[in-house]
């Protein structure tokens, strides 16, 4: 996550790095068009036919509601008619979308669109796409490249809001949304390379099978909780705070991108230390716990700074310092907990469980904000980052593995037996899965003990190919 992007990209061929660009590309527009509204419209929102903070709250959070239902199903659809059919539907959706929400005065037309901009749930379709185009060994490169691109671009959203939001009003913003959406169909047609057949890989994609086994294990539970909890805190704080700064500070609309640009750059910078400890020191649950708590302080402390601009700058700074740490740790974390062969499905309740925190961060904190006002929206924030912590405190220390992928020879059925006690039996392999069709070993390794040259004294490992 901290290597420069030549770094990223320097062992991939022509065609992946392509690839990679141009997915990270697709999948910053689609989050820059949903992150945009976020900090203006409990502000412009306001001004629309029937709306309350409850409804503000609900028609934030809607689209995670329609994303969480229909990720999976996009991606097993991709496997049948294809990925990129199913990312121009998932485009078409989410322009749509934009468009209904830009032509209204109605809250519940606006509410409409945000459902249908969800119902464009192609994050799933475009990590698989990823994984048809890209080797085993630089996947997970390509991956982070296109985490970094969800991040920069949630950062840059709260800048272009305000600006935007103040030039062009709320429905601008949705214009330039559905503006980015045929930007990125765009890139996908005449960009994004056709794949010549769809890899499903355990990876990148959910399984049925291993479905049970992901929501029965508790440190994998306990990291959905986790991105749950944050999202939800999230979005929620964006019911409350654009209308702090505004009325309590007396800070205007036009000029919050200011505040939110100082707060995300430096909170950025000051949580890499951090990210460096947790890994290489292997101190990682001390450092997410520390990060809740300090971000259950913050939200503490936002009933406090009413007062004072500097103030409220300095706790904003905590809680995306501790924000952004979380937010970069937590799919690492799921990654080295999820069970080999399993990453794919443990991904997908991941995510689902990260839209349906957004949704209910916007649902139940605009009911909140409407019967408690902004107090009682701040204390269910401290309240859910408060059992969070609890959580996180009960948690084993999280293992320091990663995923191995290992490309067998064809070899006789009744042989793969004895190739898991071999691979099972080298320094490092903590676990196990062979998927005899795809003739593939999924491995779980230590990388400090684990030693990857020895899999060449091996004749059923395919060479050249981990």
């Amino acid at each position: 996550m901290l290597l420069t992007l030549a770094e990223v990209l320097a062992n991939m061929n022509a065609l992946e790095k392509r690839s990679v660009l141009a997915l990270a590309s697709v999948y910053a527009m689609r989050m820059l068009g949903l992150f945009m509204v976020m900090p203006v419209f409990m502000l412009l929102g306001s001004d629309l036919d029937d709306a309350t903070p409850a409804l503000l709250g609900f028609a934030i959070g809607a689209y995670g509601l329609s994303q969480a239902l229909l990720q999976i199903p996009f991606g097993l659809l991709s496997d049948r008619v294809g990925r990129k059919r199913m990312i121009y539907i998932g485009l078409v959706l989410f322009a749509s979308g934009s468009l209904v929400a830009a032509s209204t005065d109605s809250i519940y037309v606006v509410i409409a669109g945000r459902i249908l901009q969800g119902a464009g749930a192609i994050a799933s379709v475009l990590m698989a796409l990823l994984s048809d185009l890209t080797r085993e060994q630089e996947r997970t490169k390509a991956m982070a490249t296109v985490g970094i691109s969800i991040g920069l671009s949630f950062s840059v959203s709260l800048v272009l809001g305000p600006l935007l939001g103040s030039l062009w009003g709320l429905s601008g913003l949705f214009y330039v949304t559905a503006v980015l959406a045929c930007f990125a169909l765009f890139v996908v047609h005449r960009v994004v390379p056709t794949p010549h057949q769809n890899k499903v890989s355990a990876d990148t994609h959910p399984a049925k099978a291993m479905l049970g086994k992901v929501l029965s294990d508790g440190r994998l539970l306990r990291l959905d909780f986790g991105i749950f909890s944050l999202h939800l805190v999230l979005t929620a704080l964006f019911l409350v705070f654009p209308v702090m700064l505004r009325d309590q500070l007396g800070l205007p609309g036009s000029s919050h991108w200011w505040f939110y640009l100082s707060v995300m750059v430096t909170s950025f910078f000051a949580m890499v230390p951090f990210i460096i400890i947790g890994e290489k020191k292997r101190k990682m649950k001390p450092v997410l716990c520390g990060a809740i708590g300090l971000m259950t302080i913050s939200a503490a402390g936002l009933a406090e700074v009413s007062v004072s601009l500097w103030a409220a700058w300095g706790v904003l700074f905590c809680f995306f310092m501790a924000f952004n740490l979380l937010e970069a740790s937590l799919p690492s974390l799921v990654s080295k907990e999820a069970p080999a062969a399993a990453k794919g499905t443990a991904m997908g309740a991941y995510s689902t469980s990260q839209f349906l925190g957004a949704f209910l961060g916007g649902a139940l904190g605009g009911a909140l904000m409407g019967g408690l006002g902004i107090a009682g929206v701040l204390w269910f924030m401290v309240v859910v980052l408060a059992l969070w912590l609890i959580v996180a405190i009960t948690m084993p220390a999280p293992g320091y593995t990663t995923s191995f992928v290992v490309q067998l020879q064809e070899v006789v059925a009744n042989q793969y037996d004895e190739i898991d006690n071999s691979l099972r039996r080298l320094p490092g392999v903590e676990d196990v899965v062979i998927v005899e069709d795809a003739a593939t070993a999924y491995l779980k390794v230590d990388r400090q003990y684990f030693d990857e040259g020895l899999l060449a004294g091996f004749s059923f490992v395919r060479q050249g190919s981990h």
